[in-house]
């Protein structure tokens, strides 16, 4: 079983507290973007989808850091499944996002199948998760959302369109993507910034290619 790292400050006992901080800075971003994103007012429902992301991510990691790992023991392990759901319900935002990013080059029947089979997949593996307590299916929900969902309608249309919203949010998968082998392999570089810090790091920059690409989406050209 691994050492988990402690400090106090004000007599105040903190569990894994880069860890902790880590999840904390993928929060803050997350809170900042949903808001750089509501400013521009926009109508489309691509861009409240992304805020939506964002909003829900960054309280799914505020979530993760001080309840998961900061005082999980003053809590109970059930305690760790408000983080799970509310990650899983921004991954679904997240692919719905990109689901919506097609209608610039698919059909409405297309978007519309593809918007009911999210629904569905969302809602197995929330169902899964809420039986099993297993954060397998948290950890599988994500990497099929991003890796295989916004992957490949995010690559369709940066190979159709070579438009700089895509490739941006295509350069946030594959942070994402290292992030998560990061934490699957659990590679650390040191007892205090171990495999959660630098996937939680790794994931602000994730956060950060996907704002970038969604500031950029026009729905009016393709």
């Amino acid at each position: 079983m691994e050492e988990i790292n402690t400090i106090y400050l004000a007599g105040i006992k903190i569990d894994e507290p880069i860890v902790t901080l880590t999840d904390l800075l993928v929060s803050v971003l997350c809170f900042v973007f949903a808001y750089k994103l509501h400013q521009k007012q926009s109508r489309e429902k691509v861009f409240t989808y992304f805020k939506l992301y964002f909003l829900i991510m960054g309280i799914a990691t505020a979530l993760g850091g001080l309840i998961g790992h900061a005082f999980m023991y003053h809590f109970s392990f059930y305690w760790k499944l408000p983080g799970w759901i509310t990650s899983m319900f921004s991954i679904m935002f997240v692919e719905r996002a990109a689901i919506e990013h097609t209608r610039i080059r698919l059909s409405k029947k297309i978007v519309k199948i593809l918007s009911v089979l999210n629904i569905i997949e969302f809602l197995t593996f929330l169902t899964l998760t809420i039986v099993t307590l297993n954060f397998f299916y948290v950890e599988f929900h994500s990497g099929y959302g991003l890796m295989f969902v916004v992957l490949s309608l995010e690559g369709f249309l940066f190979l159709k369109t070579r438009n700089k919203a895509s490739k941006n949010i295509l350069i946030g998968v594959a942070f994402a993507a290292v992030a998560a082998l990061i934490f699957m392999n659990k590679i650390s570089i040191h007892q205090w910034f171990n495999y959660l810090s630098a996937s939680h790091v790794l994931m602000a920059v994730a956060a950060y290619f996907f704002y970038r690409g969604a500031k950029n989406i026009d729905m009016q050209n393709s």
